[in-house]
């Protein structure tokens, strides 16, 4: 091959070689762009994976809130379905014994007042001993003044250790005194509330009606109901009938949970709520007022283990603003009377509370959620004053008349005019031996009236039950249609279940002053004691 030849081969491998070079820069080129999408693809598939993952922790997240509302609504429902009984079995009696304390005392800590003092130590004052070398050079005498002026340190040391030791016992005695002053203390402390216990329970024990009171607020004070519910209360004691009026603070409607149910909607990211039903809402609370008058009566009864009460009136009344009116207001919304005998029969673990208050001839407001009031068997602030210390009297108390004062012609009087001004027309037939009245009347009303017998007597102790029995030979003996026993004192548990589901209903003390006063506007009193 000639020079040419060479030169030219020599240029095609050149060409040849750059070529290569060029290819392997492109395939790297390549390999760069396609490592660089792939990365950015991965990335992008991360990203989603990750959004996918945060959507779907987000989604669990609301639905777990939602569940967590959800049991909650259960749990409330739960906690109203079961107000009864939560109560059932838990015993209510107080131990007034196990209220009473002993004394614990803290223990008494000296600190360093306790330690003695520790004595100085001779062999830290003494000098040391002379070898035989430092004797022969006058070193004996040198010794003796050294230990001379040793001990005389020692002395003064111990003399010192005396009187700190002294002085530590001193102030220990002190702090010991003033630990037995405080120990005493302690013991006078709970001796004085021990002495106050007995002397509440010795109150008790004697039915006086401001420790009856006390008691049995401790009692529904110790009731454990929803933090919403308001769980005030009133309390009055008639101690010759053994009665205790109650009148309880129910809680309003809004205590029913207004929404069913939560429900959570993925596509629009939403919460939705169902509401609960109005006619279930009615009914539920209904059912709360109902298991709240059983749950207190029960409590009361089960308290009471000597027998204090035979009978309960209960009024479940509600503080609140009238949606029409836009004033407050306080309806009764439930009110019942009971004996012992009759609301201890009852298994209340079984019962339907509705169907309970029913069977006590309870009287429920037709819609208690709209605030319908009943007339309380019994007006909580018309129970006579002589009975109960927690009652607002009017103020002009000493200036109403005292009907146990008045001239028998003057109570027949009064006693005339209260049933006229009830719709019934009177005719006095005799006057009682006891400043009392008996009356036969009319019902002038088609179909529910006829003739009514009326015995008014005024009275200082409990009606004798055969004073109900009485009346109802007379009611046989007139032929009338009812009859009615008026006293200026109360009713013991016999006369009541006497009366019971017979024509004849029985109106006490309080019940008179209040009839009085809201159908006569006469403000009277009974006062055994007083003109």
């Amino acid at each position: 091959m000639g020079i040419m030849g060479q030169l030219q081969r020599a240029h095609a491998q050149q060409v040849h070689a750059e070529q290569r070079a060029q290819a392997t820069l492109y395939r790297q080129h390549q390999q760069m762009l396609w490592e660089a999408e792939h990365a950015r693809r991965v990335a992008e598939r991360a990203a989603e994976e990750d959004a996918r993952e945060r959507r779907r922790l987000y989604v669990e997240a609301r639905a777990k809130r939602v569940a967590a509302a959800n049991a909650d609504l259960r749990s409330r429902l739960d906690e109203l379905d079961n107000l009864l009984h939560t109560t059932l079995a838990i015993d209510d009696h107080i131990d007034l014994e196990r209220l009473k304390k002993t004394p614990t005392y803290p223990p008494f800590e000296p600190g360093e007042l306790g330690v003695p003092l520790k004595a100085p130590d001779w062999r830290r004052f003494a000098p040391p001993t002379p070898h035989a070398l430092d004797k022969m050079f006058g070193g004996e005498s040198r010794y003796q003044r050294l230990l001379a002026e040793a001990e005389q340190a020692f002395e003064k040391a111990k003399a010192k250790h005396a009187a700190a030791e002294a002085a530590r016992q001193q102030r220990l005695a002190e702090a010991r005194r003033a630990y037995e002053q405080q120990r005493r203390q302690i013991d006078a402390e709970v001796a004085a509330h021990n002495e106050e216990i007995d002397r509440f329970g010795a109150a008790l024990a004697a039915a006086e009606p401001n420790a009856v009171v006390a008691y049995f607020g401790l009692v529904l004070g110790n009731s454990v109901y929803p933090e919403d519910f308001p769980q005030r209360y009133r309390l009055a004691y008639v101690p010759d009938s053994r009665l205790i009026v109650v009148e309880y603070l129910l809680p309003t409607v809004a205590v029913i949970p207004r929404i069913r149910e939560y429900r959570y909607d993925r596509a629009r990211d939403e919460v939705l709520t169902v509401t609960r039903p109005t006619d279930e809402i009615h009914r539920r609370y209904a059912e709360v007022i109902a298991q709240i008058s059983l749950r207190t009566v029960h409590e009361l009864f089960e308290a009471d283990r000597t027998r204090l009460v035979e009978t309960i009136v209960f009024n479940g009344i509600v503080e609140t603003i009238h949606p029409g009116t836009g004033q407050p207001v306080r309806p009764c919304l439930v009110t019942l009377r009971t004996e012992r005998k009759t609301f201890t029969a009852i298994n209340l673990a079984n019962v339907d509370p509705s169907a309970c208050l029913r069977h006590l001839r309870a009287t429920v407001s037709s819609r208690p959620e709209e605030l319908v009031p009943v007339r309380p068997v019994l007006e909580f602030d018309v129970v006579d004053k002589r009975f109960v210390d927690e009652v607002d009297v009017l103020a002009d108390l000493d200036q109403r008349p005292n009907l146990l004062a008045l001239s028998t012609a003057e109570f027949e009087g009064v006693i005339r005019d209260l049933f006229a001004k009830l719709g019934l027309e009177t005719k006095t037939t005799r006057a009682a031996p006891d400043g009392g009245v008996d009356c036969v009347a009319f019902d002038p009303r088609p179909l529910f009236g006829g003739k009514v017998v009326i015995q008014a007597r005024r009275h200082r102790g409990t009606m004798d039950v055969s004073a109900v029995r009485d009346l109802f030979g007379t009611v046989l003996d007139e032929g009338a249609t009812k009859g009615i026993l008026v006293t200026t004192s109360s009713y013991g548990p016999d006369s009541v279940e006497f009366a019971s589901g017979k024509p004849l209903e029985l109106i006490d003390g309080s019940q008179l002053l209040h009839l009085l006063a809201e159908h006569a506007d006469v403000r009277a009193r009974i006062d055994p004691s007083g003109s």
